[in-house]
């Protein structure tokens, strides 16, 4: 019985993917991982199924998406236009949640690769930043988040001047001590507290400081409580996302103050309760439907043309103006 693809891997000690592309001299091996796949195969004797090789040969219609935090609304509503564009276009989405977490997006890369999909899109995390551009040798499209130097495309929204323009509003609103909470383990934070600061224009003074934390909801709830219980409090608050921003709202409700009247608020996202809670929000909304369809767009393009120009689209925050920024 002719050994197969599965005991040359076992014996070499590797994945069926990396047998794969030592088998057809493609993709980036090890000189040590090459030499272990090539002993493997001569010493089993191993002879490739043509039938079944044709068969892989033939293209996937499954892709993969990798999500930073599926709880997120606002990754929600890309996975829902990632679906769209992928079902028109006869795939269907194999779908990952890494949380934030490098070593599980390591993992969730590396299966979708072995499970040969037709192409990747990705939301990375920031530990990802060195690796980019040999991860895969599946196309790869990011979306939310960008690096310098990618040669990957990409679909972003201007993060830094979103949030200057989120953060002029409540300086507009009058308010002196304006603290900014940002995600601690997302690319995007940096670019938006380089918005936030850019904002005050030389009054540095009212800055009551920024903060990065993990960003889920019970985080955001006690920072600002922390924050509102200081000898010298903000007197308004700027979160980064929906999840930072629900449990900050809440906590500016538990403490019975008001909004904009003790305190002032914005934030990035527009989660539905937004214009549900009294005052309604001040948001940025990000064109989530947009990013879906643009980066989904951009892999299929990518899947038929592996070697076209790399393309990055950068797209616009909506600056929401309502009365939690004293605006109204």
């Amino acid at each position: 019985m002719n050994p197969s693809i599965k005991d040359v891997a076992k014996l070499a000690d590797c994945s069926t993917a990396t047998v794969s592309r030592v088998l057809a001299g493609k993709g980036y091996i090890s000189e040590s991982a090459r030499e272990k796949v090539e002993e493997a195969v001569k010493e089993l004797g191993y002879r490739p199924n043509r039938v079944a090789r044709s068969l892989r040969a033939q293209k996937s219609r499954v892709i993969g998406l990798v999500l930073s935090d599926i709880r997120n609304p606002f990754f929600s509503e890309i996975s829902r236009a990632v679906e769209q564009v992928a079902f028109q276009h006869g795939y269907n989405v194999l779908i990952c949640n890494t949380d934030e977490d490098s070593t599980r997006e390591e993992h969730y890369l590396k299966l979708l690769e072995e499970e040969q999909v037709a192409g990747i899109l990705l939301s990375p995390t920031r530990n990802r930043a060195q690796k980019l551009n040999t991860v895969s040798t599946v196309p790869l499209v990011l979306f939310d988040r960008k690096f310098p130097k990618s040669t990957l495309d990409s679909v972003i929204i201007d993060n830094e001047a979103a949030a200057h323009a989120l953060t002029r509003t409540l300086i507009a609103g009058g308010f002196k001590r304006i603290a900014g909470i940002f995600g601690a383990r997302s690319y995007t934070a940096s670019a938006r507290i380089s918005g936030f600061k850019s904002a005050f224009e030389g009054n540095e003074s009212f800055i009551a400081g920024t903060h990065q934390i993990d960003a889920f909801e019970e985080e955001g709830n006690r920072l600002t409580k922390k924050l509102l219980n200081d000898d010298d409090p903000p007197d308004a608050i700027l979160c980064s996302s929906a999840l930072l921003a629900t449990g900050a709202f809440r906590a500016i409700k538990e403490m019975k103050l008001r909004v904009p009247e003790d305190i002032g608020f914005a934030c990035f996202d527009d989660p539905s309760w937004a214009t549900f809670v009294d005052p309604p929000v001040t948001v940025i909304r990000q064109p989530a439907q947009a990013i879906g369809e643009s980066a989904a767009e951009l892999l299929m393009k990518r899947i038929e043309a592996p070697d076209r120009p790399v393309s990055e689209i950068t797209l616009q925050g909506e600056l929401i103006q309502r009365a939690s920024t004293g605006g109204n």
